[in-house]
């Protein structure tokens, strides 16, 4: 099959690259395929009342559709060639041009675009941020803190505990806490709060979010569904492959026993769990920045 030119930096187009149905119709098997094998799944235990407590979280926590995950979408400066009778692509987002089909940024409302340039301005500053890797995901452990809200673990019923509580209160109380992410603040206990470094809300997430943050990494999958479809499908699904990454080196760094989904502990009791997850978490931000920067340039392009 031959590949589409690379969409990795919008603003090196000139002209709008035009896509020959043989082409973007296996792009869009291609990526449906590689979607589905995650959003299938989920769809079946959902219809069972069931839950992957570490997989799942993805589709629960960001509430965006699987079909959102499934569906090929071009990312704006690509056009696809396609017949006069297709309309299934939303005329509230595409217009037809003289080569085909394909986004129409004058359908940009202005409302989106303020929320789009919101979103570049943060990631910029989170680009610009120094890596820190020093939390070594504490974060769960301060959300179990003297036995977690009204005394009840986050996922009581889906993962069991690999530690005592008693370890669990003794490793937060020995280790600084040092979390950088407001939404993973937000859930510590009320006594394990005012042990962070420093108190975090949600007005100054651009002044204290940093590159190094496992769960700001993970938010480029976010960041990415909140820019659809302008952004493009191709850098959708790799940033939630990635997001799948980084949430399984936080459970495995969790007090949960996540063996039962062939998932090893990262013991971060220890000092060597410590620098396991700080070896993992290196990795991560170095494949978040790639993600980030084509993210940045994306919508760059987007919001001038």
């Amino acid at each position: 099959m031959v590949n589409p030119p690379p969409v990795h930096s919008l603003s090196e187009l000139s002209t709008p690259v035009a896509l020959a149905p043989e082409i973007w119709q296996a792009l869009a098997n291609r990526h449906r395929a590689q979607a589905e094998k995650w959003t299938l799944p989920y769809r079946q235990r959902r219809a069972k009342g069931a839950l992957h407590p570490i997989h799942d979280f993805l589709f629960i926590y960001y509430p965006f559709a699987p079909s959102l995950l499934e569906r090929w979408q071009p990312a704006w400066g690509q056009l696809i060639e396609t017949s006069q009778e297709d309309v299934s692509w939303n005329p509230r987002y595409y217009s037809r041009q003289a080569e085909g089909i394909g986004l129409d940024l004058e359908k940009l409302a202005a409302a989106a675009k303020k929320r789009l340039q919101w979103q570049l301005t943060l990631l910029k500053a989170i680009d610009q941020s120094t890596a820190r890797f020093a939390c070594h995901g504490l974060h769960e452990w301060a959300m179990l803190y003297q036995g977690g809200p009204d005394g009840q673990a986050r996922h009581e019923g889906t993962l069991p505990l690999r530690v005592s509580q008693d370890c669990i209160d003794a490793i937060v109380q020995a280790r600084p806490l040092c979390c950088t992410h407001f939404d993973a603040f937000r859930f510590f206990t009320p006594a394990a709060q005012p042990m962070n470094a420093k108190p975090l809300n949600l007005m100054d997430r651009a002044q204290q979010e940093q590159k190094g943050c496992l769960h700001t990494n993970m938010d480029l999958y976010k960041w990415t569904a909140k820019a659809m479809p302008w952004v493009g499908a191709d850098l959708l699904l790799e940033s939630f492959l990635f997001a799948i990454d980084c949430r399984e080196i936080d459970m495995r760094a969790s007090p949960y026993d996540c063996s039962d989904y062939g998932l090893a502990a990262i013991p971060i009791e220890t000092s060597a769990g410590r620098l396991e997850y700080e070896q993992a978490q290196r990795a991560l931000a170095q494949k978040g920045q790639a993600i980030r920067s084509k993210l940045i340039d994306r919508l760059a392009v987007l919001c001038q």
